[in-house]
């Protein structure tokens, strides 16, 4: 049976108390979402204090440098993450390929290091909108499997999760549908399987990141791949996270 999943990804947002409170809010309620394993992205100024307060809540990094130390001004190292307790790390995410122009040859260093220190590496794919209207959103987003994940030994790749993000469709104002969502879910696990073994690919969470919600978080995690969520802003408001974490 796949790990259910519902992460929170906080990306910039949030002040000190409100943090705090909706750490503290999500490890409490995490007793009542039995179908699902929660996990919450706050930014990294926050962590510390989240992990150390809510020892059951599994938190994760939204970023880090893949290098033990350095003259890296403004970085946080990869061995800094594990040190203060987190669990799983962010990798690819659209807004840090997009933003912070992190290609694929460094997301590959950063998938190796947090295997490195046994961190779960929550690796982000999709297309953007060129690709979409184009009809390539597959090559496309196979092609990124193949540089920065594929080279894993099946082991290693057994500990990582996969997190869909169709680009076009966030902030965008056009909307991916279930059967756009699911269609690509069934492409990267078939993908997994050609490369590793369909034993493998039935084992890796991939979850979707294209604006889940509470209205729409029923219909997607009914489908046959899709594991749970990576949620943005939905993920800021307790009531609407938990209400997505019970949706499966």
């Amino acid at each position: 049976m796949r790990k259910k999943i519902v992460a929170g990804n906080w990306k910039m947002n949030l002040l000190w108390d409100e943090a705090l409170g909706l750490a503290q809010g999500v490890s409490e309620a995490s007793t009542k979402v039995n179908n699902a394993e929660l996990i919450v992205f706050p930014p990294f100024i926050f962590a510390p204090t989240i992990i150390s307060k809510n020892p059951e809540l599994n938190v994760g990094l939204q970023n880090f440098y893949p290098a033990d130390k350095g003259a890296f001004t403004g970085e946080v190292s990869i061995t800094q993450a594990k040190n203060i307790g987190a669990k799983y790390v962010l990798i690819g995410h659209s807004e840090r390929r997009a933003i912070f122009n992190e290609n694929e040859a460094f997301l590959k260093e950063k998938v190796n290091a947090a295997l490195a220190n046994d961190l779960t590496p929550v690796f982000c794919c999709g297309e953007p909108l060129e690709i979409r209207e184009a009809n390539e959103e597959l090559n496309y987003v196979k092609q990124q499997l193949m540089d920065s994940l594929f080279h894993l030994s099946a082991d290693d790749m057994a500990k990582c999760i996969v997190a869909y993000e169709p680009v076009w469709a966030i902030g965008t104002g056009k909307t991916a549908s279930v059967e756009q969502a699911e269609s690509m879910h069934k492409s990267i696990r078939s993908w997994i399987a050609e490369h590793y073994s369909k034993e493998l690919s039935e084992e890796i969470s991939i979850l979707y990141g294209g604006s889940c919600n509470a209205s729409n978080a029923k219909e997607l995690f009914a489908c046959e791949n899709v594991d749970g969520g990576l949620i943005g802003g939905a993920a800021l408001q307790l009531d609407a996270f938990i209400s997505i974490a019970q949706s499966f």
